[in-house]
């Protein structure tokens, strides 16, 4: 399993990006994929979930209704669209696969991990 994780950058606020987490060694309707970032000095932050084995999806309330995930079955990736971004969204973020359903995302998700991708959202 390896996940290659992209698209950070740096966005004014009220702006958005796509983070992508193109995924090998599986497929999708075997494993979740979930998103986490960690903010300088701060705790790592599970954002958002998306799983195969029961389509099931999760958000942060911190991200409810202005972030989506969704899945490219095709490309084996998953996207996470990150609008109307604030300051406090800057962070690094990470996407990562476990053969759990979204409802088990949290501390402990994860038998592989991306790089991570650093998103800075200036005020």
């Amino acid at each position: 399993v390896r996940l290659v994780d992209s698209g950070g950058g740096l966005v004014q606020a009220g702006g958005s990006l796509r983070l992508s987490c193109a995924a090998s060694g599986f497929t999708f309707d075997e494993f979740a994929i979930g998103w986490f970032r960690q903010a300088p000095g701060k705790e790592l932050e599970g954002v958002s979930c998306t799983s195969g084995l029961d389509g099931s999806t999760y958000y942060a309330d911190s991200v409810k209704g202005r972030f989506t995930i969704s899945t490219d079955n095709a490309k084996n990736t998953v996207y996470l669209q990150m609008d109307s971004l604030k300051s406090e969204d800057t962070a690094i973020y990470y996407c990562a696969a476990d053969s759990v359903f979204c409802s088990d995302f949290g501390p402990g998700f994860g038998v592989s991990w991306g790089q991570g991708t650093q998103v800075t959202v200036s005020s």
